[in-house]
């Protein structure tokens, strides 16, 4: 049967209408994927660095201060004006060495005469023993002329030890640092003739705060860094249990070896005591970061991408970076964009750390 032209028309139409459609349908669902792509949001993009566990000793760095081992004035024992300063001022001086000597006055006089007795009672005791051996002395007349003699003995000790009284010496190696008497001056017992001081070996003082000292033990390795850059070793000798009610610190003390005399008391240091050893990591500075209670510390990505915050403690601080406690293992420490990513959210990573 023959089709007729106008139905032949008339079904042209209606495919190209119907295909119309179809063509229109998949390609709006394409641009809808499309459009729904385009608005699902990125995930943030961070740089990180692994960082390796090391040993790693623990110090606590505090400020100090240098001081002497001992620092004694040293006083007149007898009166008198002072007739001589033998010792320079500012120079190192052996034990025994004379600072001040005092007149001796009428000293030297009744030792003389005290010797002069014990000579006396010598011979008498000598003459007492010959006639008690002769029958012509009793016994208690041989007692007598030895408690004589013994007296005698005593006197002249007494006379020397006032005699030598005048001299006024140094009880122990040190640095004569300062003279608070001159020629001409009248010391009356008690008064100084001036400051001794050791210096050798040299005392390092800390204050530490409570949250640091408990760690710290006599014995423990330190090093003190002081204001010339010259650094000093020692070992800690006392930490104190009763803290300053001012401050709430605890003093240390760390002895360490100068010799010569070197450096001086009084001077500031930067002081670094050992107090262990442990797992720790060179991080960047510009990681560190504080999270929303205000601990410091660093973000890291963790698995699957998350992004986790891992509380440090400073160790000690480098050129290259600060060494921190608290990370554990190899850490992908975020180095970049660490203060715009939280805890929990999931992140980027460039293709070559991703693919380490």
């Amino acid at each position: 049967m023959k089709v007729k032209p106008a139905y032949l028309v008339a079904g042209g139409i209606l495919a190209v209408v119907i295909l119309f459609f179809i063509v229109g349908g998949v390609v709006g669902l394409f641009a809808s994927k499309e459009k729904a792509q385009a608005a699902k949001p990125q995930l943030p993009l961070v740089q990180v660095k692994t960082i390796q566990e090391e040993s790693r000793p623990y110090v606590v760095a505090v400020r100090g201060r240098t001081e002497a081992n001992k620092a004694v004035v040293v006083r007149a024992e007898t009166a008198g004006p002072v007739a001589a300063t033998p010792a320079r001022e500012g120079a190192f001086v052996a034990k025994g060495t004379v600072l001040c000597r005092i007149s001796t006055d009428a000293r030297q006089a009744s030792l003389d005469q005290a010797r002069a007795l014990q000579r006396t009672r010598q011979l008498e005791k000598q003459a007492s023993d010959r006639l008690a051996a002769q029958g012509y002395r009793s016994q208690t007349q041989v007692l007598q002329a030895q408690a004589n003699l013994d007296g005698a003995n005593a006197q002249v000790r007494q006379g020397e030890v006032l005699l030598d009284q005048v001299n006024i010496r140094a009880p122990f190696n040190g640095v004569f640092d300062r003279r608070e008497a001159e020629v001409g001056t009248y010391l009356s017992p008690g008064a100084a003739c001036g400051t001794l001081i050791q210096l050798d070996p040299l005392v390092i003082v800390a204050d530490v705060a409570e949250r640091d000292v408990g760690g710290i033990q006599v014995g423990a390795p330190a090093a003190a860094t002081l204001v010339s850059g010259e650094v000093i070793h020692g070992r800690v000798r006392l930490v104190t249990r009763d803290a300053d009610p001012a401050t709430r610190t605890y003093r240390v003390e760390i002895e360490a070896s100068n010799p010569g005399a070197k450096a001086r008391a009084g001077l500031s240091a930067d002081v670094k005591i050992t107090v262990g050893a442990g797992p720790a990591h060179l991080t960047p500075t510009a990681a560190l970061v504080l999270d929303s209670a205000g601990r410091q510390g660093v973000r890291y990505v963790g698995a699957q991408n998350m992004v986790a915050f891992a509380p440090v403690k400073v160790l000690d601080e480098t050129p290259q970076g600060v060494w921190v406690s608290g990370l554990r293992g190899p850490a992908q420490v975020i180095v970049v964009g660490q203060s715009y990513v939280s805890e929990g959210q999931r992140v980027r990573l460039p293709a070559p750390a991703a693919a380490r």
